[in-house]
């Protein structure tokens, strides 16, 4: 059964005095496109996270969002205290500053070297990755969830457009042997009329060879019986393929193509109606394609 591109998943834990909070965003795209936010100190989990995504989510923009609160007093930045000593020393070597200039001991902090994370990126992965993929994993299965959902709701529209063009293409099939008899009827009467005024006589073996052009011309039973086949083609894929999207998309697009091919062959007002509910169909099904996997 096809799945929708669009859903959402998330998943919160708290565990040694740090809260995760994981958040996975999901919307139609013809590529797979992830953006991953991490912390920081977590940068070096990113090819590790971005290959869990393509794996369980195909193709989408996915957006992945990582943050964490701790509360413990491991979290606290380390003050480098050398290093403060050294700007210090520095600033003190310059005549008459301290005597004019007031030191600013939260600017001090924010020079680069003076504060430090608590612990270097390996130790932060090594500690937080464990959580971290046990949270990704259980967002997946939400959003996962919900795009199978979305893509019930989906499968109920297509169906919904399928049938509505089957039933006008019935109604084609049954007007088109009609389209030559009318033309064969016209054309005669058409003869008649001009022949009653000029006095001469057609040959009815031209008139039969006038109509057998025509027939030729206008028949569509080829591109009936192939529309007819990618409509079944179309509802196949639905209900058997789960990742389809460029399939449908692509079935969708012959099935413009021989509709076009039918409306420019009957050369018949009723069938033309037709065709214009049949395309109006296709056109709602090639924007619905756009949100499957």
């Amino acid at each position: 059964m096809i799945v929708s591109m669009t859903g959402f998943g998330d998943a919160t834990a708290e565990r040694n005095g740090t809260h995760y909070a994981v958040e996975i965003r999901s919307l139609n795209n013809r590529f797979y496109k992830p953006v991953i936010k991490l912390p920081e100190s977590l940068n070096g989990l990113e090819p590790e996270l971005e290959s869990m995504l393509r794996d369980k989510l195909g193709r989408g923009s996915i957006t992945f969002s990582l943050k964490m609160r701790s509360d413990s007093a491991e979290a606290a930045y380390h003050l480098n205290v050398p290093a403060l000593q050294t700007y210090l020393q520095q600033l003190q070597q310059v005549k008459g500053l301290t005597e004019l200039v007031r030191i600013d001991l939260a600017g001090l902090v924010a020079l680069p070297g003076v504060c430090q994370e608590p612990r270097d990126e390996s130790d932060e992965i090594e500690k937080h990755g464990p959580v971290v993929r046990e949270l990704m994993t259980k967002a997946i299965a939400k959003l996962s969830a919900m795009r199978k959902k979305e893509g019930e709701v989906l499968f109920v529209d297509l169906m919904k457009q399928l049938t509505h063009m089957r039933a006008n293409l019935k109604e084609i099939a049954d007007l088109a042997p009609g389209v030559v008899e009318e033309y064969h009827r016209r054309l005669r009467e058409r003869v008649n009329k001009l022949l009653a005024q000029a006095e001469v006589q057609v040959s009815q073996v031209d008139l039969i060879k006038e109509v057998a052009v025509f027939a030729e011309r206008a028949d569509i039973a080829e591109e009936i019986t192939r529309l007819t086949a990618h409509l079944n083609s179309f509802e196949q894929s639905c209900r058997e393929t789960e990742h389809g999207g460029r399939k449908l998309d692509f079935i969708a697009q012959e099935m413009l193509r021989e509709a076009n091919t039918i409306a420019a062959k009957a050369n018949d007002a009723e069938i033309a109606k037709r065709i214009v509910e049949i395309k109006g169909a296709i056109d709602r099904v090639k924007e619905q394609v756009q949100n499957i996997e």
